[in-house]
């Protein structure tokens, strides 16, 4: 892996494969492959292998040169890492060594103005992270004032909710709301701040890029993908950066780290035995250093678990939560 160009290292790097535990022979899941930052740090264990996955078109072809310098090791997929079981199955592999995923938004993705993730670029108000699916701008365009509200309330905390659909609705009558920068405005003429707080419009930004994404159920899903692809004995990392994210994460090594897991109805001798040991029993966060040179690591969380030789689990059930599909046909 030598000649490479410059190193992106991923939020909690070091810390994420200290965890995993890479060694020689392993085959590993680079879930959100992003820049590759945790690949690259695999692969520089002699032997391992890694499937690298990201819906994002523009990370997989970013990441051709490291697939021609690892021979043959990196494998790269573009898709969902909900699906992350089928796509090692493809590959050939129905069991790996570990699975490792920095969940949301890349900083990849926040800077370039083209993607309409950032309020601090004005571009169109895309927010998508594959290239497919309705865009912020369609939901903004045609969601109803009742589902904006649950949307930024539910996915962005945003207690002014209520206040900021009602004047997108008012705004779209008169004219469309297809740039970050006209949201960003709009939302700031409802929000007021102090000096020092967040920008007024970072809380609706939020909220629209993980309903857009449909992040909180792809993230559900990938964590259950996990557990079956894993081998006993094998290592499931996850980054979060959002307390709805790591709210899932902890829930789900939680459950998955007791005796018991399904109904509390149960007799004890029927409920599933445990399939993960809880390697964190804390997250692991960034240190000083880390933030005062990427101050986007500032909220960045690390649960880790091993796994057992226990069966998997049942699919955790989320929240009754705005749904992409519904609110875009009007239901």
């Amino acid at each position: 892996m030598s000649g490479q160009s410059p190193r992106h290292i991923s939020v909690l790097g070091h810390e994420a494969v200290d965890l995993l535990q890479p060694r020689d022979g392993g085959i590993y899941v680079d879930a959100t492959f992003g820049a590759g930052g945790y690949s690259r740090a695999i692969l520089d264990i002699q032997g391992t292998r890694v499937i690298g996955i990201d819906r994002d078109p523009t990370a997989i072809a970013g990441g051709f040169d490291l697939v021609e310098r690892s021979d043959g090791r990196l494998t790269l997929v573009e898709d969902r890492f909900s699906n992350l079981a089928d796509i090692c199955r493809g590959q050939g592999e129905a069991l790996v060594d570990g699975v490792v995923m920095d969940v949301g938004v890349s900083s990849m993705q926040l800077d370039q103005a083209t993607r309409g993730f950032s309020f601090r670029f004005d571009g169109p108000l895309d927010m998508r992270m594959g290239s497919s699916g309705p865009t912020a701008a369609d939901v903004v365009a045609r969601a109803s004032e009742s589902d904006l509200a649950d949307i930024l309330y539910v996915f962005g905390e945003e207690r002014q909710s209520r206040g900021i659909a009602r004047a997108i609705v008012a705004a779209r009558r008169q004219a469309p709301i297809t740039s970050t920068r006209a949201l960003a405005d709009l939302v700031g003429r409802v929000v007021r701040s102090k000096p020092g707080d967040i920008h007024p419009a970072t809380r609706t930004f939020q909220a629209l890029r993980i309903f857009v994404n449909q992040e909180l159920d792809e993230l559900n899903a990938a964590l259950s993908a996990a557990e079956r692809v894993l081998k006993s004995g094998g290592r499931l990392v996850v980054v979060s950066f959002h307390s709805l994210e790591d709210r899932i994460v902890k829930n789900f090594l939680a459950a998955r780290g007791k005796a018991g897991g399904g109904s509390r109805h149960l007799p004890l001798a029927h409920s599933a035995a445990p399939s993960f040991t809880i390697l964190t029993r804390r997250p692991v966060t960034p240190g000083e250093a880390e933030v005062a040179d990427n101050p986007r690591a500032r909220s960045a969380k690390l649960r880790a678990g091993e796994r057992t030789n226990a069966p998997a689990h049942a699919v955790d059930e989320l929240p009754d939560w705005p749904s992409l599909s519904l609110v875009m046909r009007g239901g």
